[in-house]
C-alpha cells in the first residue's frame, strides 16, 4: 500500500454512510481507555465492555475516551450509537484515509486529523488518523494504533499538573491537536537542519549520493504537504465558526493553534523552495565541473595539434627533406615544439582561460 494513495475499492457500491474499514490493520485486538476527571477527581481504566460507560459518565465531570484500533467496524458502530453519532461521522472515523477535517455541528464537533511520525530506520514520514468527536463533558478519540504522543497530557491528568484537570474536554481536546502541530513543527525543525546540511555538502562536495538525498527529502516533504494543508484548512475553521462548546475564554487557545500550523505550513514551503533552488545549484555545479573538464581537454588538444603538425612534417615519406640531413636537426624539432607549449600556455594564461 503507498503513503499517497489509499486503495477504495472496497468502499465502491457500498451505501453511503455505512461504516467500512479502509486501511491497514495496525492492531490486532481494539482497547478502549477511559480518563475521568475534574478538579478534585481523577479515574483512568481500560474497559472490556462499553456499557461500563454509563457508570463512569454518572460520577465524573468530564470523560475522555480513547479507542486504540479501527478494524472491528462493529465496536466503532456500537460506541457511535452509544453516542448518538451521524453515521457519516462513523463512516469516516474508520475511513483511515479521510482528509483533515472539522465539522462544527450545534451538539458535537467532529475533526479528523494525522497525526506525523519520522520512521528512524526507513527515514521516512508515518502517518496515522486521529478522529476526535466532542460534545459537552465528553471526548472521545479514535486511533489506529496504540503508543501515540500524548502520553505527557494524560500524566499531566494524573498528577494535576497545569490547568488541563480544572477545565473542561473542549480545552483537552485544544491540548490533544496541540500536542499534533507542535509535532508538526518538531518533524520540521529535523527536515529544515536536514536541508542546510545539503545545502552545505551542494557548496562543498556535490555527488551523486547528494542528488538523491534531495530527491528523498523533497518526497518527505511533499508527503508532509499532503498532510499538513488540510489539516490548516480545517483549523481554521475554528476561527470562523461559532459554538457553545468552544467559548470565549477558550477561543484564543485555537486562534493560537492556528498560528502554530501556519508556522508549521510556511516552513515546510520555504524548505520545499530551497530544495528546489539546491537542485538548481547542484545542476549548476555540475554543469560548471563539465565545462572546466572540456575546457582542459580542449586545451591539450589546441597545444598538441601544432606539435602533431610538426611532428608530421618528419614523418612524410619523401627521400629528400632539406632538414633530414643537419645534425641537430631532431633537436631543433623538439626545442619548436617546446617554444610552441610555452607560448601558447602563457597566452592561455594572459586570457585568464585557466
Amino acid at each position: 500500500m503507498t503513503r499517497f494513495i489509499i486503495n477504495q475499492k472496497i468502499k465502491k457500491g457500498e451505501i453511503p454512510g455505512k461504516p467500512v474499514f479502509i486501511g491497514k490493520q495496525k492492531e490486532e485486538s481494539i482497547r478502549i481507555r477511559l480518563i475521568g476527571f475534574d478538579a478534585t477527581n481523577f479515574v483512568e481504566i481500560e474497559l472490556d465492555n462499553l456499557n461500563e460507560i454509563t457508570s463512569y459518565r454518572e460520577k465524573y465531570t468530564n470523560i475522555w475516551i480513547n479507542i486504540d484500533g479501527l478494524h472491528n467496524v462493529a465496536i466503532i458502530k456500537e460506541v457511535g450509537l452509544l453516542f448518538n453519532m451521524h453515521p457519516i461521522v462513523t463512516e469516516s472515523i474508520v475511513h483511515t484515509g479521510s482528509r483533515a477535517k472539522v465539522d462544527i455541528e450545534e451538539n458535537y464537533i467532529f475533526t479528523i486529523i494525522k497525526m506525523m511520525f519520522l520512521n528512524p530506520q526507513k527515514k521516512e514520514l508515518e502517518a496515522e488518523q486521529v478522529s476526535m468527536y466532542l460534545a459537552k463533558n465528553i471526548l472521545l478519540t479514535f486511533q489506529e494504533k496504540q503508543g501515540d504522543i500524548f502520553e505527557p497530557i494524560r500524566e499531566r491528568l494524573r498528577t494535576s499538573k497545569g490547568r488541563v484537570r480544572t477545565h473542561n474536554t473542549t480545552y483537552l481536546k485544544y491540548c490533544l491537536l496541540d500536542t499534533i502541530v507542535e509535532n508538526y513543527n518538531f518533524l520540521m525543525e529535523i527536515f529544515g537542519l536536514r536541508v542546510e546540511e545539503l545545502e552545505d555538502k551542494i557548496l562543498l562536495q556535490p555527488s551523486k549520493d547528494t542528488l538523491e538525498e534531495i530527491n528523498a527529502t523533497k518526497i518527505e516533504l511533499n508527503y508532509f504537504r499532503k498532510t499538513i494543508r488540510p489539516a490548516k484548512e480545517a483549523i481554521s475553521n475554528f476561527k470562523s465558526f461559532k459554538t457553545d462548546l468552544i467559548t470565549k475564554k477558550e477561543q484564543p487557545f485555537f486562534n493560537d493553534l492556528n498560528e502554530l500550523i501556519h508556522r508549521a505550513h510556511e516552513n515546510l514551503e520555504n524548505y520545499k523552495s530551497m530544495l528546489s533552488e539546491q537542485l538548481t545549484v547542484y545542476s549548476t555545479n555540475v554543469n560548471n565541473r563539465l565545462n572546466d573538464i572540456m575546457k582542459v581537454l580542449t586545451m591539450f588538444s589546441v597545444i598538441f595539434i601544432p606539435i602533431t603538425f610538426v611532428a608530421g612534417i618528419y614523418g612524410t615519406n619523401f627521400d629528400y627533406i632539406p632538414e633530414l640531413k643537419y645534425k641537430n636537426s631532431y633537436f631543433v624539432m623538439l626545442g619548436s615544439m617546446l617554444v610552441i607549449i610555452i607560448t601558447m600556455v602563457s597566452y592561455f594564461k594572459y586570457k585568464k582561460w585557466f
